[in-house]
């Protein structure tokens, strides 16, 4: 049977942070019930069921235990599903994280993304880094199998001493995967209105990028993904299926989905969501520069029989273009696959630009 996703949009968040673009809402008390209620009354016109189950947001450790576990019953996984739910540090107790444990998650995702307090301070965390390390101590203690942190690259001020220090902190947590990002300054961010001082430029960004991969990789954290790290084994399940342009449903205010080739989403209105005023859009239908652009962020690459299969072949201009990249080092290629190298993903929108 193809694999099948879930994605639960959770869009409340206690503080907005100064770089994130995503859509959220006040959430200091909680997910409200009514909200859950409008999941619930969504996922009950579903009959698949996921082999992958992800709630994302905004911050889902502000579901209560067993709010994720009326949703988790209602999305009917498959046996061996993995389960994951996105935290702060700060919104999680030794409770909830028993808790959410016993109510079937296995995958629990920390966005630590700095062990420096004045950098944390500076991009509007409400966690300190001894908070990260205690919230990883007791996920560990709550028996979660996956373990995630995500890491921010490049920020104002920043240093190789900085990430090799918040990558001890996961390390030293019990990471088994370990996402890594370059800061973006998105536009209407509270940073795009008041940029910081101190940003590295964007040859530094893409050292400290590089930097980062060899250090991972000497970690044992193997690069799937153009800012994903795994232990072998430990690759997040769900976000591939998005990577390789398999079936998942999104539920919820600005929460995306691909079925059939078709992509939907939900517009960014929680109380229409919530009063059933709100429907899926039709957003239009996968195709072959989607399977491009998904299998080149992959460190396995993009297959050129596949990409027949979704209709795509390179141009003999294209084709030199390759062979040009491969001598310059940023893509390796054998005439059937083509991946992009470390120095590669660096400049990859560059590369896509001259292959679609």
């Amino acid at each position: 049977m193809d694999s099948f996703g879930i994605y639960l949009h959770i869009p409340y968040c206690k503080a907005k942070c100064r770089y994130c673009d995503f859509y959220s809402a006040p959430g200091a008390r909680g997910v409200p019930q009514p909200y859950v209620d409008a999941l619930l009354r969504e996922l009950a016109k579903n009959d698949r069921r996921p082999d992958t189950l992800y709630f994302g947001g905004g911050t889902p450790a502000l579901l209560s235990p067993a709010q994720a576990e009326s949703l988790i019953l209602a999305a009917n996984p498959l046996p061996g599903a993995e389960i994951t739910l996105e935290a702060n540090p700060d919104t999680v107790t030794r409770e909830t994280l028993h808790g959410f444990r016993a109510a079937g998650v296995t995958r629990i995702s920390f966005g630590v993304q700095s062990a420096d307090d004045t950098q944390l301070r500076r991009l509007g965390r409400t966690h300190t880094a001894a908070g990260a390390a205690e919230a990883l101590r007791m996920a560990r203690e709550a028996g979660f199998p996956e373990i995630c942190g995500d890491i921010m690259l490049a920020l104002p001020h920043y240093s190789n001493v900085e990430f090799d220090a918040t990558l001890e902190l996961l390390q030293q947590g019990g990471c088994t995967h370990i996402s890594a990002y370059l800061l973006k300054i998105e536009p209407g961010t509270a940073f795009a209105k008041f940029p910081p001082d101190g940003l590295p430029d964007p040859d530094q960004a893409a050292d400290f990028y590089l930097y980062a991969v060899q250090q991972l990789e000497k970690a044992g954290y193997h690069q799937y993904e153009i800012s994903n790290f795994a232990r072998p084994g430990h690759e997040g399940r769900h976000n591939l299926l998005y990577w390789n342009c398999r079936d998942y449903w999104g539920v919820g205010p600005a929460a995306h989905s691909c079925l059939d080739n078709v992509r939907r989403f939900w517009p960014d209105d929680v109380q229409g969501f919530i009063d059933g005023s709100a429907a899926e859009q039709e957003e239009g239908r996968c195709n072959g520069e989607d399977f491009l652009l998904m299998q080149l962020r992959l460190n396995k690459g993009l297959d050129l029989d596949e990409y027949a299969q979704w209709g795509g072949r390179f141009t003999k201009p294209q084709m030199d273009f390759l062979r040009h990249c491969v001598a310059s080092g940023y893509t390796e290629f054998n005439g059937n696959r083509l991946r992009l190298t470390p120095a590669g993903m660096v400049v990859q929108n560059a590369i896509l630009e001259a292959l679609i």
